[in-house]
């Protein structure tokens, strides 16, 4: 019943699309619509502004956290934790609310990676995650870049923990779908980026 619970309210969770809720208070209406037709934060950006994205950026992150936190440390689950996360990123990108037509989840596995180490106590392995994904934005100034990168890292981190017996086996599902979730939502990111035409932060429309 806990991992029944959890699943749903990951899922769930994950179906608000604060994108869309976002663009339509900032007056654009359905931000899917413009710009890459996704509905997290680079899109918001490119279509609602900085101050608008953030809200956007902060709500993905949360979907991912609470489902975890609500798995791995009140029911004492570290599997309700995994899957909880997991589906957070399954709802952000196929939402029930909204016609299965969501964002890529980045911030969201982001949230839920983040939640991971720090009820683990492997918080310090946030660091060399930041400074890479910091470092790929301040020199290449691509968010799909920085994603695809950021998250493998991410998942690289995963399996070195459980390798170190530091976090439990099951976040190793997580850690492993969630990445290739990711990867696949950016191929055509990853073309562009080939060929030299995908648009860097600033740019684009």
């Amino acid at each position: 019943m806990e991992l029944i619970l959890v699943i749903s309210i990951g899922y769930f969770m994950g179906s608000i699309a604060s994108g869309l809720i976002i663009g339509r208070i900032a007056g654009v209406g359905d931000i899917r619509k413009y710009g890459s037709g996704k509905t997290g934060f680079t899109n918001s950006l490119r279509t609602v502004g900085l101050k608008w994205s953030l809200f956007v950026l902060v709500s993905d992150i949360l979907k991912g956290m609470v489902p975890v936190l609500i798995g791995s440390v009140f029911f004492s689950n570290d599997w309700a934790g995994a899957l909880g996360g997991l589906t957070a990123v399954i709802g952000h990108n196929w939402p029930i609310f909204s016609n299965f037509r969501g964002g890529r989840g980045v911030a969201t596995v982001f949230g839920s990676f983040i939640t991971i180490l720090v009820i683990n106590t492997q918080w310090v392995m946030i660091i060399p995650i930041a400074i890479l994904c910091i470092f790929i934005i301040v020199v290449f100034r691509y968010v799909s870049l920085m994603s695809v990168l950021g998250v493998f890292a991410g998942f690289l981190v995963i399996c070195i923990l459980i390798i170190q017996n530091a976090i439990p086996h099951s976040y190793f599902v997580f850690g492993l779908v969630s990445m290739l979730i990711i990867e696949i939502k950016h191929i055509s990111n990853m073309k562009r980026l080939f060929l030299g035409i995908e648009p860097k932060i600033g740019k684009g429309k």
